[in-house]
């Protein structure tokens, strides 16, 4: 059984912007290919036109995922892939076929292989001068005005990538990914561009991290705002409670918080919005999301003109909870 992780507000950030409170909440969510993130034990085959060590990179890549300190893929080996493919005599190829996908992946036990096939990598360097001025006296009443040569250097690479269902013998996965940056620098300055072959092995990670991102859930961070004004006329005891709940969360000390929010709820008849809507952020952080639904609900009901935090929290809680399960499908299966 996966025990997903807690998320509070001691794993969380507290952020203090303007005279708002804010908080980072963590939320897991899904995997964008859902079929690839069912299929967890998988293999990596040798890329074609690979000069950059992309099959590689995918491989650790997915060696490392994991959800809640577990590893998420259990990844079989690239050479155990090479050594059937050489004892079968099968022929290698960069994008590997489905029926040979299926004929490997049950020889090594693998549900899924990955393959693929890298473009030609694209590299344009040009040149152009930057106007620069220097003091020509020590109290620089007078300066200059000279060049400096610079150099700017446009890097691409891209890949087929092909994620093919053992069982099913089709296709899970197939797209074109691709990655271009640009460097610039000049000759009075300290940092140059990098060399050729270190700018496509940056492009290389930046291409593995896109695919193996795609097929694994995680956790995203985002930003919860915290109401601290009051919405109604606030007695000097009740400014006083929601003064003191939003401390105790500055402290991490959420049951505190939350039992002084349940006391500002009482004393104020159950008539602010201002006191369910930040005891629903206690309840999203701490991912008890359908309590959370039912305060947001509550804020949202007792508001009389739209609330942006309000109106935000309401649509945001439900599609958390949608992704949540959705996740936990992916993980558990």
């Amino acid at each position: 059984m996966v025990v997903f992780k807690i998320l509070s507000f001691i794993t969380a950030l507290l952020i203090f912007g303007g005279c708002s409170q804010k908080v980072v909440i963590s939320a897991l969510e899904p995997a964008e290919v859902d079929r690839a993130a069912l299929t967890k034990k998988v293999s990596v085959a040798g890329f074609e036109n690979d000069h950059f060590g992309l099959s590689e990179k995918i491989e650790n890549n997915l060696f490392k995922q994991k959800i809640d300190d577990k590893e998420y893929f259990t990844v079989i080996s690239r050479k155990d892939f090479d050594k059937i493919i050489a004892e079968q005599k099968l022929q290698k190829s960069g994008l590997v076929d489905p029926s040979t996908a299926v004929e490997i992946g049950n020889l090594i036990g693998a549900e899924a292989i990955i393959s693929g096939r890298a473009a030609e990598p694209s590299i344009k360097d040009t040149y152009y001068y930057e106007e620069r001025s220097k003091c020509v006296d020590k109290k620089c009443k007078e300066s200059v005005k000279y060049l400096v040569k610079c150099m700017k250097r446009e890097v691409g690479l891209s890949a087929d990538v092909r994620m093919v269902d053992v069982a099913k013998g089709d296709i899970i996965y197939a797209d074109t990914l691709s990655k271009d940056y640009t460097f610039s620098s000049c000759q009075d300055s300290s940092k140059g561009v990098p060399a050729a072959e270190a700018a496509m092995q940056m492009l290389a990670n930046n291409i593995a991290d896109s695919f193996t991102y795609k097929l694994t859930p995680r956790y995203r961070d985002f930003k919860v705002v915290l109401l601290d004004d009051a919405d109604i006329d606030y007695s000097s005891h009740e400014e006083e409670l929601l003064e003191a709940s939003l401390e105790y969360i500055k402290q991490n000390r959420l049951d505190k918080a939350e039992k002084l929010l349940f006391e500002l709820i009482d004393s104020t008849k159950e008539r602010s919005y201002v006191a369910f809507y930040n005891l629903g952020v206690i309840k999203e952080a701490q991912g008890s999301y359908a309590q959370a639904q039912k305060y947001y609900k509550i804020a949202d009901e007792l508001a009389l003109k739209p609330v942006t935090e309000v109106s935000a929290a309401y649509v945001r809680i439900g599609e958390t909870i949608e992704k949540s399960n959705r996740a936990k499908e992916q993980i558990l299966r």
